[in-house]
Formats: structure tokens, sequence, C-alpha cells
């Protein structure tokens, strides 16, 4: 696709693209283009066009950000060598590497690795820990009492997504105390590895109002009881975590508390570690 200048010289338009901080390009389609260019042959030409601009100048990994409404792009942007690097509801991401010599080698990181679950073991001054039997999934009619879980969503911290998990599926006021333990797993969600975070919350409220879609039941049961179940006791891995609650409830064993702070950026996060305060109170008198 070609245009005139003011002084009637051609020039070749170009996808509009924005430079990363690694030497690359980042293209985002949108869906309200020039209807022009959204024809299939006038897009090939243009980045075809684009593609020669970028290796003229140097330019590295070329992301392209394509709304599923033009998805009809797909087919001729995997022409041009593009791979997929990830998709998610709305739209679909496409990358290429463009230097072809071996002392350049490709380093676009691969699409996100993990998912990240978390658990909640919340007892109450009855020694009753809240316990779920769930509607589907792997306990779907086994009669198993379990922990109540979920996964965190995107741009959700760890501490926020238990206690939203446990309000979700039960019903309880919950506030978060620490992190328990962790364990990582992997090929458990198609081809991604798995985080799973057990945490401690402190219950708020007693009162069980369940989610009917996901949970079958839900209830306080003495934490002697829930650890031994036969299930429990015949998996190693919640075998062991069974322990970990009673260590917890029996003897203070100490898990990772939250501490908030920034980043270099000044979004807030969190850093989990034992006793943060000692670490504070250590560091300030230095």
């Amino acid at each position: 696709m070609t245009e005139h200048n003011d002084s009637g010289i051609e020039q070749i338009q170009l996808l509009d693209g924005c430079e990363d901080s690694y030497g690359g390009v980042r293209v985002e389609i949108k869906e309200d283009m020039d209807a022009d260019v959204m024809k299939a042959d006038v897009f090939a030409s243009l980045l075809r066009a684009s593609i020669s601009s970028w290796k003229q100048q140097g330019k590295k990994g070329v992301w392209i950000k394509l709304p599923i409404k033009c998805s009809h792009l797909v087919d001729i942007i995997v022409k041009e060598d593009f791979r997929y690097h990830h998709a998610e509801a709305t739209y679909l991401m496409l990358v290429r590497w463009l230097p072809e010599t071996s002392d350049t080698p490709d380093t676009i990181p691969m699409n996100a690795s993990h998912r990240v679950g978390v658990g909640a073991f919340v007892l109450n001054d009855k020694r009753e820990v809240l316990v779920v039997q769930e509607h589907s999934g792997r306990f779907q009619g086994t009669g198993v009492w379990k922990l109540p879980t979920g996964v965190v969503n995107e741009g959700e911290d760890i501490c926020h997504a238990v206690v939203r998990e446990v309000k979700e599926e039960t019903g309880v006021d919950t506030k978060f105390v620490e992190v328990l333990c962790f364990r990582q797993s992997h090929k458990s969600f198609f081809t991604k590895s798995d985080l799973f975070f057990l945490c401690v919350l402190r219950p708020e409220s007693s009162a069980i109002n369940k989610q009917n879609v996901e949970i079958e039941a839900a209830q306080w049961m003495p934490i002697e009881e829930y650890a031994a179940q036969h299930f429990v006791i015949n998996n190693k891995q919640f075998n062991f975590m069974a322990k970990i609650c009673l260590a917890k409830a029996d003897h203070g064993y100490p898990g990772f508390s939250a501490w908030e702070t920034t980043t270099g950026s000044g979004k807030t996060t969190y850093i989990y570690c034992n006793n943060p305060e000692i670490v504070e109170n250590f560091a300030s008198s230095m």
C-alpha cells in the first residue's frame, strides 16, 4: 500500500509500532483500522514492507497483538514466519525473531509457564477447620472433605486471592495471616506447571453460606478428623500438608507473613518472609 507526500514522491505505508526496551517492536492491530488495511492482500503487503523496514533498522523481536475480530489476518501473519506466543479471551499474540545470524540467537521469552493456586487453612477457636466438598473435578462424589482452594487471577496477590476464594466458596469472612507452605508440580494444567500456596487465614465470621455452583457442602470440622480421612492419610502430598496444619495448630509452626512494599516503578507488591517486623527493626537500627 502506498501514499504520496507533498512533493508527489511515492512512500510506502508501514504498520504503526512502538519500540520496546529490548530492541524490538510492538504492534497492536486495532479493530477500527482503515477498512482497506484490513483487506487480506493490502495487509500482507503492508506487513512485508514493515518487516523489511524493521530489519533495516536492526530490530529484533516483533510482537503483533491481534484482536479476535481480526482473526482473518492470522494466516497472513503466520505465513510471514510469525508464531503463536499466547492467546487471551479477546486477542492473540504472535511473535517473530528477525535476526537471522547465529551470533544473535532468539531471546524472545516463552509464554507463562505456571498457574498459581491457593489453599486456605482456616482454624477457629474450637480447633475446627473450614472444609468443603466439591460438585465437580477430582473429588466429585468421593465424600472427601478438603480445604477451600482456587486460582489466583491476573493482577491479584496471593494474600488477597485466598481470602476471596474462601468468601466465594463458603461465605466466611477471613483475614490473611501467612503462607504456611507451597509446592510445585508439572504438567498439571495442559502442559503448564502449577504453584500452590497453602495459606493460614483467621476467621472473622463463622456462618457458612456456600456457593452452590461449585460447592456441594461446607462445614467446620475438627482438625484431627480432617487429617484422619482415609484419602488424606494415603496421599503423601495431602498427608504432609495436613501434618503441617497440625503442627501450626499445636506448636505455632512459623509461616511466611506478607510485607507490603513497592517495586521500582511504584507498584504495590508483597514480600513473603518470616517475621518481617524483626527484619524491619533490625534495618532501622543499623
